[in-house]
């Protein structure tokens, strides 16, 4: 038994391909906080859905970490969609830093990140 529709975090949000995702990172706008770089590109149709994709290295630690730390930041982005105006596509990149990183704090800094993108 799956999430209701309305809880769900559905494909057509997220990037999937890696040449979206080589474009964003080499074509895109770059802002930094503490744990994460992300990654912003205006979206090829206009006013369609902004989309997100993650991406955790091994530098930041083994398959387990990287998978859970990938969980927990899809969770916040789909959590909190209304943050980030549309019409873009980002890439959320994790540092090697943010490894130990909790919740709230990784939640506090995507929502810094959605105030910064809605000042431009």
């Amino acid at each position: 038994m799956g999430l209701p529709e309305t809880e769900t975090f559905p494909l057509c949000l997220r990037i999937r391909k890696r040449s979206e995702y080589l474009a964003i990172q080499g074509r895109g706008r770059k802002l930094e906080s503490a744990h994460f770089l992300l990654f912003v590109r205006a979206a090829t149709e206009g006013m369609a859905p902004t989309r997100v994709g993650f991406t955790v290295s091994k530098r930041v630690g083994g398959a387990v970490v990287r998978n859970r730390l990938k969980r927990r930041l899809r969770e916040i982005c789909r959590r909190n969609r209304r943050w980030f105006p549309t019409g873009f596509d980002l890439v959320l990149v994790a540092k090697p830093s943010a490894r130990g990183v909790v919740f709230s704090q990784a939640a506090s800094e995507i929502e810094l990140f959605s105030r910064r993108l809605q000042r431009r």
